[in-house]
């Protein structure tokens, strides 16, 4: 099976094409390599795809429509996954147009592309965001979610539905992924536990918001890949007990599905800080500060129907998940 992934440069993306490859898939990765953070990470996580040689890797803008049709054109992939996005709530809010371009534009050229060469099934990412003023815990994906925070949140929500709107008209089966806060090695610097591992070890303080009164759904990576891989294996297909009466959010009667892929056990915010103190040896100093704009205070990710559908387990502690990070990026930094 060839397996097209945008954003096989990223944290997920990464980590999906390594676990593809290794399970003998092709893998043809799509990656723009720009600098909202250091290309030089991305670049590093690419290197590990070269010792396969089923890897094959194009560097590309999703928005770039004429380029995006001649790659689906080439390799005419059996199924696609797209990570691709403009990630970062607090990004979105001093840079719209980036969302606009990658998510909403770039978005649009992928299910043309899928629709106009027959892809079997879209595997795309959305993310907790899109609960935005939601409070009742945990989240479902038969909840309401029309109330986003941000443009992020936003941009992801329409994902949700310009794939819905692809698999009515044209019956293309496609499976969207609330993607609740992902960690582990190899993650990216605009993330918390990275900001707070590289402030920590410089002797900085760390800016904890809401005073350290969030909630995560904090999850692994390898336990989102294996998630991942589960979906991109089992078509959608439409619900046949779905009602207009009544409409479930997150099933439709076309072929079209939506999971939350989380921990489904939210840790405060000061458990995750004390879990990277014990893993660098090191007490945090703490700047605490307001909620910022954009944000929410807790998540919590309901994943029955992924485990009823694919008996999704995670099973990686945070004790356990933050330390392999500091190991990860002692030896990635070469700190001694």
């Amino acid at each position: 099976m060839k397996i097209l992934v945008t954003g096989s440069g990223g944290f997920i993306g990464s980590a999906l094409s390594l676990k593809l490859l290794n399970r003998g898939n092709q893998v043809i990765g799509i990656d723009n390599l720009n600098d909202y953070y250091d290309p030089n990470l991305k670049i590093a996580r690419l290197e590990r795809h070269k010792i396969h040689s089923s890897y094959k890797h194009y560097q590309v803008n999703i928005e770039d429509r004429e380029s995006l049709f001649e790659i689906f054109k080439k390799e005419k992939p059996n199924r696609v996954v797209n990570l691709a996005a403009q990630a970062g709530v607090r990004y979105s809010i001093e840079n719209p147009f980036a969302y606009v371009d990658t998510n909403l534009t770039g978005f649009a050229n992928i299910l043309e592309c899928c629709r106009n060469f027959d892809v079997e099934h879209l595997v795309y990412a959305s993310s907790s965001s899109v609960y935005g003023s939601n409070t009742s815990m945990p989240f479902s994906i038969h909840d309401n979610v029309n109330h986003p925070l941000s443009l992020y949140a936003a941009t992801k929500k329409a994902n949700e539905l310009m794939a819905h709107t692809y698999s009515h008209l044209y019956s293309l089966p496609s499976t969207g992924l609330r993607f609740f806060t992902v960690y582990g090695p190899w993650g990216r610097p605009d993330m918390a536990l990275f900001l707070f591992t590289k402030s920590m070890l410089k002797g900085d303080p760390i800016n904890v918001f809401n005073y350290g009164n969030h909630r995560r759904d904090f999850t692994y990576i390898d336990d989102i890949v294996e998630g991942v891989v589960k979906v991109i294996d089992k078509i959608a297909t439409p619900n046949d007990k779905w009602n207009s009466n009544n409409p479930d959010s997150g099933t439709s009667s076309a072929p079209w599905r939506l999971y939350n892929i989380g921990n489904n056990n939210p840790v405060q915010l000061m458990e995750y800080i004390n879990a990277l103190e014990n893993s660098l040896g090191l007490k945090a100093e703490m700047n605490l500060l307001p909620l910022q704009d954009g944000d929410v205070p807790d998540t919590y990710a309901d994943v029955d129907d992924l485990v009823k559908d694919f008996n999704y387990k995670p099973s990686m502690s945070v004790q356990e998940g933050v330390k392999n990070f500091v190991e990860w990026y002692k030896n990635f930094y070469k700190i001694r």
